[in-house]
C-alpha cells in the first residue's frame, strides 16, 4: 500500500519540479541567448554601429548610467564608432550638428513629435520637464509669465539683495586674498537663496548662515538617486524594485521628507496675501490658466533644482577655467573694468553689452554642460525619420551635452578652452558646427529661465572680476578631471583665493 501512496504524492511533485526547471532554462536561454541574438541580428536597429554587447543587452547601459563616467563613455564610443551610435537595443545617440532640430523641433504639419520617454521621467510627469505634448503647451505658457522680461526687471531688486549679501560674505571671508574659499558652496549658497525666495516666497538661508540649508543638502542627494532609479527604470520593472530595495529605508525616507518639505513650503507660500513677483503668483494667476495642486508642487520642486544647481554649476566651471587660463581671465577683467565705473552700474540689463564674458560662459557650457547626460525622446508609431536614416517606432533618442559638444567633427580643438571661437575673430573655427551647441535645450520644450539665467551669471561673474584678480589654489589644480556625473556633477570643494582689486594693484 505505501508504495502506491507514495507514487501518487510525488508524482505531481516531480512534474512540478520538472515544468519549473522548464520554465527557468526557458527563461535563462530567452534573456541570455533569444533575446540578445535578437537584438543583435534581427532588431530593426541592427544597422546602427556600436559595441556589440551594448545592442545585444540594456545591461551596460544601466551601468554606465550608475557608474558616475556616462557623458565621457558616449563621447569616447562617438569618437570609436562615428556620429550616431547604438547605446542599447532600443536607443541611439547622436552628435550631428542638425539633432536638435531632427529630434526636438517643430514637426511639419499631421507629423507626430518625439515624445519626451515617461519611464525615463516618471519621477516628473506632472511638471514642465515631464509633462506630456497635450500638457506641456498649458504649463508652459502658465509659467512663462515668471520668466518674462517684464518680471525678470521686477524680479532684479531681490535677485541684487542676495547678489550684495554674497560680495559682502566673500570680502569677510576672504581676508584680504589670504584666506582661500570654497566658491562653488558661495555660488551655491547665492542661487539657492534666490530661487528659494523666487519659488517659495523666502531664500533658504544659506547666505546668512554662510552654510547649505540641510533640505538643499537633500536635494543633491535624491538628484544621484533619481539618477540610479532612472536606470533601473529602463532595465524593467523588476529591476527598479531590486534598486529600491536595495538603496534601503533610509533613501525612501528621504525621498519622502524632500517632497513633504516641498509641499510644506509651497503651501506656506500660498498662505501669503502680499502680491510678490515670483514664480507661485505665475502658478496661480487665474488669467493665465490653472494648474492643480499636484502640478504646482511638482513644478515647484523642478524649478528649485533646475533654476539653482545648475547655475552654480556653471558659474563654478567658469571660475575655474578663467583662474586655469590668466590670459582669458585678463581679457574678460579688462572688458568689465573698461564697462562700469563702479560697482553698483553692474545689473541685469547691463551686463548684456559684456560680448567677452557671455563667450567665456558659452565656453564653460560647452566643454562642461550643466546637465552633460541625455534627456531621451521617443520615436512615435509610425517611426520617424532622423538625420536621412528611418528610425522605427518606440526608440530612444539620445544626445548628450557632454559628448556633442566636444565631437570633434563639430568643434576644432574641442578640448581646449578657448573663448574667442564664439567672437568670429579666429580663423581656426571658421568651419565650427556652432548648430550643434543648445545648452538650455531646443524647440518648445527648451529652457524657460534661460534668460534668466544668463543675466545672473554675467551679473555675478561681471561683479567677481570687477573687484577680485581670482588665484587658484593648489589643491584645486585639475579640479574638473575626471569629475562624476549623476544626471548633474558630483562637484568637490573649488578653493580660490580672491586679490582685492586695489591690493593686487598696489602689490
Amino acid at each position: 500500500m505505501s508504495t502506491p501512496i507514495a507514487a501518487m504524492v510525488h508524482e505531481p511533485l516531480g512534474l512540478s519540479l520538472s515544468v519549473m526547471k522548464l520554465v527557468t532554462a526557458f527563461i535563462i536561454a530567452y534573456c541570455f541567448l533569444l533575446r540578445p541574438f535578437y537584438n543583435l541580428y534581427l532588431h530593426p536597429l541592427r544597422k546602427f554601429p556600436g559595441p556589440k554587447l551594448w545592442a545585444a543587452s540594456r545591461i551596460p547601459n544601466a551601468w554606465m548610467t550608475v557608474s558616475g563616467r556616462s557623458a565621457q563613455t558616449v563621447l569616447d564610443l562617438h569618437r570609436k564608432y562615428g556620429d550616431v551610435i547604438r547605446t542599447a537595443p532600443n536607443e541611439l545617440s547622436y552628435v550631428r550638428a542638425d539633432v536638435w532640430r531632427e529630434v526636438m523641433g517643430h514637426r511639419k504639419s499631421g507629423q507626430s513629435e518625439n515624445e519626451k520617454d515617461q519611464v525615463h521621467f516618471a519621477m516628473f510627469s506632472n511638471s514642465i520637464i515631464g509633462a506630456s505634448r497635450e500638457d506641456h503647451s498649458g504649463v508652459r505658457r502658465i509659467l512663462s509669465h515668471g520668466f518674462s522680461a517684464r518680471r525678470m526687471l521686477e524680479q532684479q531688486p531681490l535677485i541684487r539683495h542676495y547678489v550684495d549679501l554674497l560680495f559682502k560674505r566673500l570680502r569677510e571671508n576672504s581676508a584680504g586674498g589670504s584666506q582661500p574659499l570654497n566658491v562653488m558652496e558661495w555660488f551655491n549658497y547665492t542661487t539657492f537663496d534666490i530661487i528659494g525666495d523666487l519659488a517659495f516666497g523666502e531664500p533658504f538661508g544659506c547666505l546668512a548662515s554662510s552654510k547649505l540649508h540641510p533640505w538643499v543638502a537633500l536635494v543633491f542627494k535624491t538628484v544621484k538617486q533619481g539618477n540610479t532609479l532612472a536606470a533601473g527604470r529602463q532595465l524593467s520593472p523588476l529591476a527598479t524594485e531590486i534598486v529600491t530595495f536595495f538603496m534601503g529605508n533610509t533613501v525612501a525616507g528621504q525621498l519622502r521628507q524632500h517632497w513633504s518639505l516641498v509641499r510644506e513650503k509651497v503651501a506656506k507660500r500660498l498662505s501669503m496675501t502680499t502680491e510678490r513677483p515670483d514664480f507661485i503668483d505665475s502658478m496661480t494667476r487665474k488669467d493665465k490658466g490653472n494648474m492643480t495642486p499636484e502640478q504646482i508642487f511638482e513644478n515647484s520642486n523642478v524649478l528649485i533644482i533646475a533654476g539653482s544647481e545648475t547655475t552654480a554649476t556653471v558659474m563654478s566651471f567658469a571660475t575655474y577655467l578663467l583662474a586655469s587660463h590668466p590670459h582669458v581671465m585678463a581679457r574678460a577683467t579688462e572688458e568689465v573694468r573698461a564697462a562700469f565705473r563702479t560697482e553698483s552700474d553692474i545689473d541685469l540689463l547691463n551686463v548684456q553689452s559684456l560680448r567677452y564674458l557671455l563667450a567665456v560662459l558659452d565656453e564653460a557650457m560647452r566643454m562642461y554642460p550643466a546637465v552633460p547626460g541625455s534627456q531621451p525622446r521617443i520615436t512615435p508609431p509610425e517611426g520617424q525619420v532622423i538625420c536621412g536614416d528611418f528610425v522605427p517606432k518606440n526608440t530612444l533618442l539620445g544626445i548628450w551635452q557632454g559628448a556633442i559638444f566636444r565631437y570633434p567633427g563639430n568643434f576644432a580643438l574641442p578640448d581646449e578652452f578657448i573663448p574667442e571661437r564664439w567672437l568670429g575673430e579666429d580663423p581656426r573655427f571658421a568651419g565650427d558646427k556652432n548648430k550643434a551647441f543648445e545648452p538650455f535645450s531646443y524647440g518648445s520644450r527648451n529652457c524657460i529661465g534661460k534668460n534668466l539665467a544668463y543675466s545672473e551669471m554675467r551679473m555675478i561673474l561681471a561683479r567677481l572680476l570687477f573687484n577680485y584678480d581670482i588665484l587658484l589654489e593648489e589643491q584645486s589644480k585639475g579640479w574638473a578631471e575626471n569629475m562624476k556625473m549623476y544626471l548633474i556633477w558630483e562637484k568637490p570643494g573649488l578653493w580660490v583665493r580672491l586679490v582685492p582689486r586695489i591690493t593686487a594693484r598696489s602689490e
